[in-house]
């Protein structure tokens, strides 16, 4: 899942970065509010972890501007303020949830995998689909039970294909939430990726759509 992130204490912005990136996500960092609003409306993020007191573009204007344009991603907003009319300005501007710093980075990735589930029609964090069951919490997969160990991009891979199951998801939109801003989207290693998974899963658990792409599960 492909994850931006909109802070501008850089090493606040370092730390989420990190720990979104430990967690199993690609990550999209932004330290001033026209770069957010930018890459908000040209990577397809996934959920955007959004800060209000950005340089240049507040928060609350990207976020105006996104759902403008009709981009529903997730937004979690960070806020440094107390007061009960910024959380309000910020929900009734389109934001999905709300956390004041101060917070704990396990919170915030717990708020995160939530707005994940909802968006994706999920209410469990570990996706189940026949034999195969997925812990976002973990970042750990089971099949009949039994653990199965997954690399970095493979979780990534499969995490995507689960949360859209029935969907079937192209090469380049699996690359554009396998690599981080910084690294080369290769859509051909897609292939590889997945036949990778498919050595790990039931026979036919990921089917490929020919010349659409991937999908998990039935149409």
């Amino acid at each position: 899942m492909r994850i931006l992130v909109a802070e501008d204490d850089p090493r606040l912005l370092v730390q989420l970065g990190d720990a979104l990136q430990a967690a199993g996500y690609a990550v999209d960092l932004a330290d001033q509010g026209t770069n957010a609003e930018h890459l908000g409306s040209t990577t397809a993020p996934d959920a955007v972890v959004l800060d209000l007191g950005l340089p240049g573009r507040d928060g609350l204007s990207v976020l105006r501007h996104w759902r403008a344009q009709g981009l529903q991603m997730p937004v979690l907003i960070l806020t440094a303020r107390g007061s009960w009319q910024d959380k309000v300005h910020g929900i009734d501007a389109g934001a999905d949830d709300y956390l004041a710093k101060p917070f704990q980075m396990e919170e915030l990735l717990a708020r995160l995998r939530a707005l994940l589930r909802r968006s994706a029609g999920q209410a469990n964090p570990v996706i189940t689909v026949g034999p195969v069951a997925l812990d976002t919490r973990a970042c750990s997969l089971q099949v009949d039970g039994r653990p199965v160990d997954l690399t970095g991009h493979e979780y990534r891979l499969l995490n995507a294909l689960m949360h859209r199951t029935g969907t079937v998801l192209s090469r380049t939109e699996l690359a554009e939430r396998l690599y981080d801003q910084d690294s080369e989207r290769d859509s051909n290693t897609i292939d590889v990726f997945i036949a990778r998974l498919r050595r790990k899963l039931p026979e036919g658990f990921i089917t490929t759509v020919r010349g659409m792409g991937f999908r998990v599960g039935a149409p």
